[in-house]
């Protein structure tokens, strides 16, 4: 992502209600520092967070990108179990203790909010645990977190080591207790929710479940359990459920993911029934087989076609009924494409405008397709004359392919002067119903170590398919 892409994602969290939004790394790159310190100078209802090794230097990012938060947060890190301590960091069981104090001390010194994570700590001796969290909360810890780093652990293990944490760790009624779940066992959602049920009060979770490896807590489960089951687990948040939607579809976006048919809570198949014995039970009582309602999350369903003929206050309704705030440039850009959309298509469905409303522009300057012209037949090589204009200047290319996409694809790169050195995946799917369906592809493009996510939209799909490739040539210029 870049940083206008997170900043969209960080405003959106913001709304959908998070307590606090981890926002980066900032030592890692000049562009997630960046990021960072925009995100924390922008949003004022949520916490930002920086990441930052137990390393000084680290530390000293870290604040200088969140020092313009209205809540900043430093959240240090340092592993304790056997493992980690003896291969990766190389250090004795004391000189962990020593890392932990000096680190947090240090971040405390900057910041009044600090979070302490004892990486691997599901891997950890239960009493040196203890004693590291108890060592960060005399330090100025305000917040412990407890990550379950390779996702190694079942719930009933999480759920005692949580209260044995309760029992032996020093200070430990005094701070938020976090829980920071990996799901490569698929147990993150049932670990987190099986801490929170012994007593955490963060949980550390991401939205669809995205990250390392198999991926991270999945906000939207976690929170509509917790909705669902409130009386069993006696715990709450401030999630405000009814933009979980819009996020999953924003995230699922911007990263080029598709959403996964059986996804729970945000799947396209989370509120559909097939079996005959379900339909039937669902249309003589919803509660029979649905345990949520999908309005709980979002999705609502509407009555007013969208046409040829409606108007901008039509469109207008229509996206505030679907809980899209817009500005009146973003509406005429929303309401341009719409109309163009129904020159090629009766009706659009909320499918539809869902798909131009994630899909909008967001690298200006770079190149925009003017023509092209494709021909390809099944014994012949593909041909592709493609135009191209970047500040008013207007270059054409034509080149050969072993197909239609790879000739166009290779007539950009003449343009562009083959900026993209590895196209590392290619995703088409409809995002509605019907021949006439928009179809929406996906590209990952690579230049050195930069990969970067390419988006395109359109009723034609070799159309759609040379969008998302100039909408990531555009962002690699944007970073190079």
């Amino acid at each position: 992502m870049n940083t206008e892409e997170k900043l969209e994602i960080a405003k959106q969290l913001e709304l959908l209600g998070v307590d606090c939004i981890e926002a980066g790394f900032p030592i890692s790159s000049k562009g997630s520092f960046e990021a960072v310190e925009q995100i924390a100078k922008t949003i004022k209802n949520s916490q930002i967070a920086a990441l930052a090794r137990a390393k000084k230097e680290d530390i000293d990012a870290a604040y200088g990108a969140i020092k313009y938060a209205a809540s900043p947060r430093i959240h240090t890190f340092l592993a304790t179990s056997p493992i980690h301590m003896q291969y990766k960091l190389k250090k004795t069981p004391e000189q962990v203790l020593e890392n932990i104090k000096e680190a947090v001390t240090y971040a405390k010194s900057l910041c009044a909010d600090v979070e302490f994570s004892a990486e691997d700590a599901m891997r950890s001796e239960p009493e040196f645990l203890a004693r590291a969290l108890s060592v960060a909360i005399k330090a100025g810890a305000t917040v412990i977190n407890v990550p379950d780093t390779v996702g190694y652990v079942t719930p009933e293990e999480m759920a005692e080591r949580i209260r044995y944490l309760y029992q032996t760790v020093d200070g430990i009624e005094k701070v938020d207790v976090s829980i920071h779940c990996h799901n490569d066992l698929g147990m993150a959602v049932a670990n987190t929710l099986a801490a929170i049920k012994a007593g955490a009060t963060q949980a550390e979770c991401t939205v669809n479940g995205i990250g390392e490896r198999a991926g991270n807590a999945a906000l939207e489960e976690i929170v509509m359990a917790l909705k669902t089951r409130r009386n069993y687990f006696e715990a709450y948040t401030n999630i405000d459920t009814r933009q979980i939607s819009h996020t999953s579809k924003l995230v699922y976006n911007i990263i080029g993911q598709s959403v996964p048919l059986n996804k729970p809570i945000v799947g396209t198949n989370a509120f559909a029934h097939e079996s005959g014995i379900h339909q039937h039970g669902v249309l003589a009582a919803r509660e029979t087989y649905e345990i949520m309602k999908a309005e709980d999350i979002g999705i609502r369903k509407s009555k007013l076609i969208i046409g040829k003929h409606s108007g901008r206050h039509a469109i207008a309704d229509r996206l505030r009924e679907m809980g899209y705030t817009f500005t009146e440039e973003e509406l005429t850009q929303y309401y341009n494409k719409i109309m163009d959309l129904c020159d090629k298509k009766k009706y659009v469905s909320d499918s539809d405008i869902e798909a131009i409303v994630y899909n909008k522009e967001r690298s200006a300057g770079g190149y925009k397709l003017e023509y092209f012209d494709v021909h390809t037949s099944k014994n012949a090589t593909s041909t592709c004359l493609i135009k191209l204009s970047r500040n008013s200047e207007v270059k054409e290319a034509v080149s050969l392919g072993d197909g239609p996409i790879n000739a166009a694809y290779n007539a950009i790169n003449q343009i562009t002067g083959n900026i993209c050195e590895e196209l590392v995946n290619y995703d088409i799917h409809s995002v509605s119903d019907g021949n006439d369906a928009l179809g929406e592809v996906t590209v990952k493009l690579k230049k050195g170590e930069r990969t970067v996510t390419g988006r395109g939209l359109s009723t034609n799909i070799i159309e759609s398919s040379i969008l998302a490739y100039i909408n990531g040539i555009n962002k690699l210029i944007e970073m190079h």
